[in-house]
């Protein structure tokens, strides 16, 4: 893995943890208005007796992983920050949090730092240059 992949992932894990609470609202929605249809018609006994028991299981399960998500992007940023902290250049840490613990575009980072946006990408080359991964870094970033 090479170092702007190994940076990138916190990020990767930040928007998935973001998508899932998505997703958290959208059942909770959904849950709040179900609403019961009353009929004549007799029900299927092997089937659901209730849709919004079944959505609140979701949810719990879905907030569970959330959290187990989260424990897992704050060990990582506690890591990169170690990396980060590794380079000697102040003005290369700075562009590194910004980028990879803050998650600033790179726009926002050169007005931030009053730089011209050409200079800030090849101070990030250099601040890449000077970083060095620990060897056992592989986090699984696949999607979920």
């Amino acid at each position: 893995m090479n170092t702007k992949t190994y940076l990138s992932q916190a990020r990767y894990l930040d928007m998935r943890i973001k998508s899932k609470l998505q997703q958290v609202d959208s059942l909770n929605e959904l849950a709040t208005t179900c609403t019961s249809v009353l009929t004549g018609m007799p029900r299927n006994p092997s089937g659901s007796t209730s849709h919004m028991a079944d959505a609140i299981c979701k949810i719990v399960d879905l907030q569970n992983e959330i959290n187990r998500d989260i424990d897992k992007l704050v060990d990582l940023k506690k890591e990169i920050m170690g990396v980060i902290k590794a380079v000697s250049n102040p003005e290369h840490q700075t562009l590194l949090e910004k980028r990879y613990l803050c998650f600033r575009s790179w726009e926002k980072i050169a007005v931030d730092m009053g730089y011209d946006l050409r200079y800030t990408h090849k101070l990030h080359n250099w601040a890449l240059e000077e970083c060095s991964i620990p060897a056992s870094s592989e986090v699984d970033t696949k999607r979920h």
